[in-house]
């Protein structure tokens, strides 16, 4: 398969089929790319056969002779330790993409551990869920230098838009970013839904009477209709969203600032955490209603993932 300009498309490896990674990887093979998948459970890449792709069982088999390693994993320390078990097998030259949501030191070491080893590195964190995976419509945010994103940026645009932001790290701050934002506006969209239910407003009524207004977002669209609905059956689950918290507060630490609200996000999620690991971070309005008993937007049944 050839691309536009007539050269050959680049042979890409890609770890990590889970959520997240399944639509993205389904995207490259079918826009052509010779592609291998690995996943510790080799189960999950062995579906993605039928797209095209070629499931590997070993990790080695996966990124021997690649010219790109795209990741996706779970967290920075799942992230470190492929790493080190591929790097041994990676070929001079070869462009890691770690698309995972790490702490921007992480993806400091992962530059220089793969630059010592002779190779190259982005971190290009996304948002927009699994539907913006489906659609490839995700928002990529890319550290690293300007040459090597130029490089990548037609294996990111099959899977979204991305923007280059900074050297390497600066990817997973602007996801911090991203995703600070994204936790405290499911908070409030859950406070502005339970206040108006509980002062006798239809909720229902007071979204759509303010989706148009300045207080209108993305997150009230998909968010507060999940809410509504009481269907929390994830898109970004619970356990992800706190992971981002706990890396946005760590951050914020090493920046040698104080985040008052995202400080307060952290513990609302975090007391769900047990029992909704699992969960849409949209049941940020059950964390609200079990601080406000007989209060609760709707009498429908919540709509749960299997734990």
């Amino acid at each position: 398969m050839e691309n536009a300009t007539n050269h050959p498309l680049p042979t890409l490896a890609f770890l990590g089929i889970g959520l997240m990674g399944k639509p993205m990887a389904t995207r490259l093979a079918k826009a052509g790319y010779p592609l291998r998948v690995w996943n510790r459970t080799h189960a999950k890449a062995e579906v993605l056969r039928g797209a095209g792709a070629r499931p590997c069982a070993e990790l080695e088999d996966a990124v021997k002779g690649a010219a790109i390693v795209i990741s996706i994993l779970d967290a920075g320390p799942v992230v470190g330790q492929v790493l080190a078990a591929a790097l041994p097998c990676l070929s001079p030259g070869t462009l890691w993409i770690d698309m995972s949501s790490t702490r921007q030191d992480e993806a400091l070491d992962f530059d220089a551990r793969l630059q010592q080893a002779g190779c190259r590195f982005i971190d290009a964190p996304v948002s927009g869920g699994v539907v913006g995976a489906e659609a490839g419509t995700l928002a990529i945010m890319a550290g690293g230098s300007g040459a090597d994103f130029e490089e990548a940026v037609p294996v990111l645009k099959t899977m979204g838009s991305p923007t280059l932001v900074g050297p390497a790290g600066s990817g997973q701050v602007a996801k911090l970013c991203n995703q600070l934002i994204v936790g405290a506006t499911i908070n409030i969209v859950a406070e502005a839904l339970l206040l108006a239910d509980a002062a006798g407003a239809d909720p229902a009524a007071v979204r759509e009477a303010i989706r148009g207004g300045f207080a209108g977002s993305r997150v009230l669209e998909v968010h507060g209709q999940r809410m509504l609905e009481r269907n929390f059956v994830p898109g970004g689950q619970v356990k992800t969203q706190l992971k981002d918290q706990r890396n946005i507060l760590a951050a914020a630490a090493g920046a040698g600032v104080k985040l008052p609200v995202a400080e307060l996000v952290t513990r609302q999620f975090e007391t769900i955490e047990l029992d909704l690991p699992a969960a849409d971070h949209s049941a940020a309005l059950i964390a609200l209603e079990r601080m406000n008993p007989g209060k609760r937007v709707g009498d429908g049944a919540d709509t749960l993932p299997d734990k």
